[in-house]
Parts: structure tokens; C-alpha cells; sequence
């Protein structure tokens, strides 16, 4: 049971790797879900296995958008830190499509 309080605490953390790891996979599994089928496999997410906090997000540009859109659906269930994070990734892809963009 000690185990059990414990990985909850963990979980609740925010900036572990696993923890970040837990919420990717939980963002992009509702991404997939909601974008059209035939974008489905045009997102994915590596960590690196050096550093573990770094992410290499593997994602269209028409899938940012349902991207978008889960991480604002999770944003309510996240930890304090891990909602930072995933709001500054958001910042992060905004900047890129509008870069792309001009």
C-alpha cells in the first residue's frame, strides 16, 4: 500500500519524466481520437533515452490542431508543473505554425 501512495505522489509531481511520459501518451492517444482517421499515424513522441525529459514530437501540421485540442481537454487533470509544461509546448507549436506560415 506504501508502494501505491507513493507512484500516486510521484504522479502527482509533475515535471518527472514518467509522469511527462504518462501525460504525452494520454494527449496523443485523445488526439488520435478525435482527428480523422487517415491522420491518426501522422503524431508520435519519442523520449530520449539520454535525457529523459527530452521529447521529440513526431506531428503533421494538420494534426496540431487536434494536438491543440487535447492537451486544453487534459489541462484540468494535470498537476500544477505538468500543465506549465504542456501550456509552454503549446506556446512552442503556436510560434512554429506561425512561422511557417509567413
Amino acid at each position: 500500500m506504501k508502494r501505491f501512495v507513493t507512484d500516486v505522489t510521484n504522479l502527482q509531481e509533475g515535471l518527472h519524466p514518467e509522469n511527462l511520459a504518462f501525460w504525452y501518451s494520454k494527449v496523443i492517444q485523445e488526439a488520435k481520437d478525435i482527428a480523422p482517421p487517415w491522420l491518426a499515424d501522422k503524431i508520435s513522441i519519442k523520449q530520449d533515452k539520454v535525457l529523459p525529459m527530452k521529447f521529440n514530437l513526431d506531428i503533421s501540421k494538420r494534426v496540431v490542431r487536434y494536438f491543440m485540442m487535447a492537451i486544453d481537454n487534459n489541462l484540468g487533470t494535470m498537476p500544477n508543473s505538468t500543465k506549465m509544461y504542456f501550456l509552454k509546448v503549446q506556446e512552442t507549436l503556436s510560434d512554429e505554425m506561425d512561422k511557417s506560415l509567413v
